[in-house]
């Protein structure tokens, strides 16, 4: 048996924002106060505290324009953030809900029709795994699934690395 990895926003996507880059429409990200849960960091996958100051953007994490490319919006500390490490357990910020749909992409980037599940939290990883032993699945998306917001990707350990893999902020 394989493992897998939760992979967050990478860093260098991330820092295209921080440093006053443009989201993935080309506009300045919104900056908001967090009222508490609810603003999930899609770098350090965690919840961004009440109090503190957040970015709000379109993200698509896609590496090319292709009608299965979706954008929408997510949130990230105003201020810089360490990156989610412990790729190996499920993150803090999957603990804010009860499900979330869980969707194969292929290594085209498209979505692998039949693969997407509304999926309690606690069977994600193992849902996740059984799509990775599938040839025709390159990775997975995790996803709200009352809002579709992307949350974080989910490879199999010893396949290439989520480091940058071209996203369009």
């Amino acid at each position: 048996m394989f493992s897998i990895a939760f992979a967050a926003m990478p860093t260098s996507d991330a820092e295209v924002l921080w440093s006053g880059g443009a989201d993935a429409y080309g506009h300045q990200p919104e900056t908001i106060i967090s009222d508490g849960p609810g603003h999930p960091c899609r770098h350090c996958l965690r919840n961004i505290d009440a109090g503190e100051e957040l970015f709000v953007f379109a993200y698509r994490p896609f590496p090319d324009l292709q009608p299965y490319a979706e954008t929408g919006p997510i949130f990230l500390h105003k201020a810089p953030c360490q990156r989610y490490g412990a790729e190996e357990i499920l993150p803090p910020v999957l603990a804010s809900s009860r499900d979330f749909i869980v969707r194969g992409y292929g290594k085209n980037d498209r979505i692998v029709y039949g693969t997407g599940a509304v999926t309690p939290t606690g069977d994600i990883t193992a849902y996740a795994a059984s799509l990775l032993e599938r040839p025709d699945i390159a990775y997975v998306h995790v996803r709200s699934a009352r809002n579709n917001c992307y949350q974080c990707r989910i490879d199999k350990i010893g396949a290439p690395a989520y480091v940058d893999a071209g996203a369009s902020i």
